[in-house]
């Protein structure tokens, strides 16, 4: 698998190494190079997940880990479903969030954390990574005690869930959390930041758990091919994406061409839309986000838009023909957990936005599906007034709210962050 930054195709990468640095060198984000075709695809969705993944996994990375490793790589990462859940005729939720942390991004962060711990070396190593809800539960949870690894986890304060914060601001040990006084994007201009410093890289072992990383995307491409299995049907499918960062969406294009019968994404946003505006109108225009239900998907400058850039070489006709794409307003995804509620599925913001944009956009005689990409309990203040009850929490979450957050303030700021590392 040999990868090259979305800016210099020249700078160039093997998969353990861009794993393992995150972030290229010139700035830009790795992207295979060559995407191969799976000439049996349908084949492949014959098989059981794990069976799947493995050998998906295989065909990527065959020329650097044994089979045997990349078998283990998977038995270890991916030890829970994602059941594919009737919501209305001819819509279904692909449920991702039944990991450790509840949240999709529990497949990229503990496969991410079995990748480098392959690679392990004496010198330690910081983890770095921000969050705009999930990402932070599910590194802080894969990295969690492991020797010689600290993780470092940015989230601007006061605009992720409560529970979500618990998940990873009480954790201590080798976790670090960070509060920063700003938003998402100011968070994750600190890691880029962070990450263009030789003195951090070399010093601290420095490694990005975004996104951003290579890895982590890899691991998703799986579960859309899950989805294709699932559904198994004559039907051409259409799965919409709650979309903030992009990763996801990413990963879901690298499995449409590889082989994975999709036949059409569907681009789903809250206020934060930029890339819907992009789409409409040609002009890429990232701006400051603003504050939604959704809050994972509050991104005003979406890092892994660059590697869909590259996808379609730039083409702005070629993705408009590819993809579709809305956005939903607060208001409106409160009705739809509404809708969805009366009608027996309870969903979480993101999800919503998601199926509100599906059910907008689907066609005739397609076969619709959203990513439903965390558990609602996690976002229970912002539901439970809507639905008018009480949302139970889980174990692991009703657990958290005995501990105490252990997290530290810090200023939008590249020095302060620096200062705190170093």
């Amino acid at each position: 698998m040999k990868l090259a930054s979305t800016r210099n195709a020249a700078c160039t990468a093997t998969f353990l190494e861009a794993a393992r640095v995150g972030l290229a060198p010139d700035g830009g984000l790795f992207a295979p190079v060559e995407i191969p075709r799976f000439a049996d695809a349908a084949d492949l969705l014959g098989l059981d997940f794990l069976s799947r993944s493995s050998e998906i996994l295989h065909r990527f990375l065959g020329d650097e880990l044994s089979r045997t490793a990349v078998e283990d790589l998977a038995r270890s990462a991916f030890t829970f479903p994602a059941p594919l859940v009737p919501v209305r005729p001819g819509i279904s939720a692909l449920e991702l969030f039944h990991g450790p942390t509840l949240a999709f991004k529990d497949f990229g962060a503990r496969f991410l954390a079995r990748v480098l711990a392959l690679d392990a070396g004496e010198q330690p190593r910081t983890v770095l990574t921000a969050t705009s809800g999930d990402t932070g539960a599910a590194v802080a949870s894969a990295f969690l005690g492991l020797q010689g690894v600290r993780v470092v986890v940015l989230y601007p304060a006061g605009r992720v869930s409560p529970l979500q914060e618990r998940q990873f601001a009480t954790c201590g040990d080798n976790v670090l959390a960070l509060a920063v006084e700003g938003a998402f994007d100011d968070c994750q201009r600190l890691v880029k930041g962070a990450f263009e410093d030789p003195d951090l890289v070399g010093g601290l072992g420095l490694t990005s758990a975004n996104s951003i990383n290579i890895a982590r995307l890899l691991a998703q491409l799986l579960y859309y091919y899950e989805a294709a299995a699932q559904a198994r049907r004559a039907a051409p499918l259409t799965v919409a994406v709650p979309s903030g960062n992009f990763g996801n969406l990413y990963a879901g294009l690298l499995a449409q061409a590889t082989g994975a019968p999709i036949h059409r994404f569907v681009v789903a946003t809250n206020a934060n839309r930029v890339v819907p505006d992009y789409l409409d109108t040609g002009e890429y225009r990232p701006r400051p986000s603003v504050a939604t239900l959704s809050n994972a998907m509050d991104v005003g400058a979406p890092s892994n838009w660059e590697r869909i850039h590259a996808l379609f070489h730039g083409d702005h006709d070629a993705m408009a023909a590819a993809l579709r794409w809305g956005v939903r307003s607060d208001a409106e995804t409160r009705q739809t957990v509404l809708d969805l509620d009366r009608e027996g599925y309870l969903a979480d913001p993101h999800g919503a936005v998601a199926c509100g944009v599906l059910q907008a956009q689907l066609r005739e005689g397609e076969e619709g599906i959203f990513l439903a990409t965390a558990h609602p309990a996690k976002f229970r203040e912002s539901l439970e007034p809507t639905l008018g009850r009480e949302i139970p929490l889980p174990r692991v979450l009703s657990d958290l709210l005995e501990k105490p957050l252990l997290s530290e303030p810090l200023p939008a700021d590249q020095a302060a962050l620096k200062r705190r590392l170093s």
